[in-house]
């Protein structure tokens, strides 16, 4: 798309700042830390030109890892000796990961930028992580449907279904779908809250017996899912091989786009559904093993200025949380209702609670009984 490449230029050339100044630099790098960085983000969300824009702004290099669940990125972080310098945990991983002590505490007078966030969002983050004293929020997004438009419609005649979670969680409407594909996130501590609202329980219930309930339900429509995965679903949907998607807001959003640019014929939507879904926050943090802390610093405070926040959701569709980045972009994004909720559906959206082990314990196993069959 054009905007992006315009977008993708300003993170290339660094600008950013009122009137397109250079971003404020962080305190530059310590003399005894090398001109390294280690990043551990998740994949398909970034600008293509933001780590070469940094890279020119700071003379750092970058070495850029992915990921695709909070699961992966966690077992690393608890492991010890990561390698990585920035790390991009969900917030509710993040608060027990806090609460495990891997993280460096922040200090904000090398954050500058930390001025620029929207100060409703920070306080709301603040109850998983009070004070905002570990991390300092990315983008965030929701989980709902993301759908084939023509096979949803030859399949009900119409695509009114798509507006309730019934379409996915009662068997007679997902049978429907099976044989055009039906993909899952790979991740139990998402879709098992999802399924627990969607059942008009407590979403962040800890009771195993609720727990339950969502297991019996996710068994019900185990035989039309044709498969878990939490990043290989967006080329799926963009070329027709899948139809049905529980995923991430932004990731629907960019196989809406793909679909587009191919011209294959494959118009793509995205739902949150009348009852209510998952909004969630990726979170910026520092390991307290990093090896390069003051290089961390810079990427961060640079990931926080306007054109660079912007550059970033005009590429991967996910809102960011700098209120300045709002005017530079795409008006298709800023104005699609189903990436920045109106205030009606904000009200429905839950956020996730730090989940006790036992908790977590009951969710793997429930997980690899559905997964597997077993």
């Amino acid at each position: 798309m054009k905007w992006r490449a315009i977008a993708g230029m300003w993170a290339v050339l660094g600008l950013a700042g009122c009137g397109g100044s250079e971003p404020e630099r962080g305190a530059a790098a310590s003399a005894d830390e090398a001109k390294q960085l280690n990043v551990y983000n998740w994949s398909d969300y970034i600008a293509e030109g933001t780590v070469p824009g940094f890279e020119r702004h700071s003379g750092i290099h970058v070495t850029y890892d992915v990921f695709d669940s909070n699961e992966v990125l966690e077992a690393k972080l608890l492991a010890g000796g990561s390698g990585y310098d920035v790390v991009v945990p969900s917030l509710s991983f993040l608060g027990r990961q806090i609460q495990a002590g891997v993280f460096l505490p922040l200090d904000k007078r090398k954050i500058p930028n930390l001025a620029n966030l929207d100060p409703a969002m920070m306080q709301r983050i603040a109850q998983q992580d009070p004070g905002n004293t570990y991390a300092v929020p990315y983008l965030w997004g929701t989980t709902g449907i993301g759908y084939n438009v023509d096979k949803v419609q030859a399949a009900f005649g119409n695509t009114d279904v798509v507006d309730s979670w019934d379409l996915v969680f009662e068997p007679k409407n997902l049978a429907k779908l099976k044989d055009c594909g039906v993909t899952f996130l790979d991740t139990a501590s998402e879709i098992v809250p999802t399924v627990l609202h969607y059942l008009g329980e407590d979403p962040n219930s800890t009771d195993p017996k609720v727990i339950e309930k969502a297991a019996a339900k996710l068994k019900e429509i185990r035989p039309y899912i044709q498969n878990f995965h939490s990043s290989q679903y967006i080329d799926a949907l963009a070329k027709g091989s899948t139809c049905l998607v529980v995923g991430w807001s932004g990731d629907i959003a960019q196989a809406r786009d793909r679909a587009e640019e191919a011209r294959n014929g494959v118009r793509i939507g995205y739902s949150i559904p009348k009852e209510g879904a998952l909004q969630f926050f990726d979170m910026l943090a520092i390991p307290k093993d990093a090896k390069h802390p003051e290089n961390a610093y810079q990427f961060i405070n640079y990931l926080l200025t306007p054109e660079v926040a912007a550059a970033n959701t005009n590429f991967v569709s996910y809102p960011n949380a700098v209120p300045r980045s709002l005017p530079l972009i795409d008006a298709a994004i800023s104005g699609d209702r189903t990436i920045y909720p109106p205030a009606s559906v904000q009200a429905k959206l839950f956020a996730l609670a730090v989940m006790p082990p036992d908790v977590d314990r009951q969710y793997t196993r429930l997980w690899t009984e559905l997964k597997t069959g077993h």
